[in-house]
C-alpha cells in the first residue's frame, strides 16, 4: 500500500522509534489527543510522544488510508511494549489526521468499537 508522504512520515518515526523525525511531522501549534487526552503545541507533544510513542516502542501496521476531504483517516494495528490487558489482538486504532502545509496540525487517535 502506498501511503500518502505525510502519513507515510509519522509510521516510518514511529517503527523507528525516531522521536526527531516523529516531532518533524507537527505544526507548533498541533493537537494530539489521545485516550481523551489533549496534548496542546510542540512540547506536549513530545511529552506524550516520549512517553506513550517512543517509551512503549509503538509500532504501527496500517491497513487502510481513506482520504476525506484534505484529512486522512488511517487504520492500523498497534503493537510495542504497553500493558495489553483487556486489550483485543491485534490493537485496531483509528488516526485521524488533519494536514496542513505537509504538517500535521491535529491527531486523534480512537479505538472505535466494532459493528455487532
Amino acid at each position: 500500500m502506498t501511503l500518502p508522504p505525510l502519513v507515510a512520515a509519522i509510521v516510518e518515526a514511529t517503527n523507528s522509534c525516531d522521536l526527531e523525525r516523529l516531532m518533524a511531522t507537527f505544526a507548533d501549534d498541533a493537537l494530539v489527543n489521545d485516550q481523551l487526552r489533549d496534548y496542546w503545541g510542540k512540547a506536549a507533544i513530545r511529552r506524550w510522544a516520549e512517553r506513550d510513542v517512543i517509551g512503549e516502542g509503538l509500532t504501527i501496521a496500517v491497513t487502510k488510508v481513506v482520504k476525506h476531504y484534505d484529512n486522512f483517516i488511517v487504520t492500523a494495528n498497534f503493537d510495542g511494549n504497553f500493558d495489553k490487558r483487556g486489550l483485543p489482538d491485534p490493537l485496531v486504532l483509528a488516526l485521524y489526521l488533519t494536514p496542513h502545509a505537509d504538517l500535521i496540525i491535529q491527531l486523534i487517535i480512537l479505538r472505535n468499537r466494532q459493528d455487532i
